[in-house]
């Protein structure tokens, strides 16, 4: 199996904070910026953010869609697929697949690997007053390259998984109260 590189895969660019002193970059903001708070409310694969900026905040460009970021700073070991343009603050180091992979690689193919690559960046810390992931050795994490059409196989199969898994959590606080339901006579004598 070939191996690439994630800085030869990806872009990388890191998020930042534009100044919140000035108004006219949050006021009636239209690009999602995302944060931890983000994924931890509504999960890993994010079309929407709790926060906006306004264009006036953008220093560069957007990030593009269908890219990755990757919490490398604070809370270390979690990353979340972003489906559309968007700012992220200086907590992520977004990874946006370069042109030359895009017809090599399925993007959530690499979303699901990235659960490895938190863990990779939970043991690749750099010491110090600050938590912060060792970015030498992040951009030399390697990505596994099957065809395309094991990727997609792959996607499908840990997809439907995921959909498995919410139904049943999902599920779950309603079975509870049926069973409590089903015990109460038992429990009152």
């Amino acid at each position: 199996m070939e191996y690439k590189e994630l800085s030869e895969i990806f872009d990388i660019r890191n998020g930042y904070t534009p100044s919140k002193a000035k108004a006219e970059y949050w006021e009636n903001g239209v690009i999602p910026w995302f944060r931890m708070e983000d994924i931890r409310t509504n999960g890993n694969i994010l079309s929407e953010a709790i926060q906006h900026i306004t264009k006036e905040a953008v220093k560069n460009k957007p990030f593009p869609p269908n890219s990755i970021i990757v919490s490398t700073t604070a809370t270390i070991g979690e990353h979340a697929l972003i489906t559309v343009p968007f700012l992220s603050n200086q907590q992520f180091t977004c990874l946006a697949l370069k042109d030359e992979f895009k017809d090599k690689y399925d993007i959530k193919f690499l979303f699901y690997y990235c659960y490895k690559l938190d863990e990779f960046c939970l043991n690749n810390i750099n010491k110090g007053n600050f938590a912060s992931v060792d970015m030498s050795k992040f951009k030399m994490f390697t990505f596994p390259l099957p065809p395309i059409d094991v990727q997609q196989r792959i996607v499908s199969i840990l997809d439907r998984f995921d959909s498995l898994c919410n139904n049943i959590v999902e599920g779950l606080p309603a079975e509870i109260t049926a069973r409590q339901k089903q015990l109460m006579p038992l429990c009152v004598v």
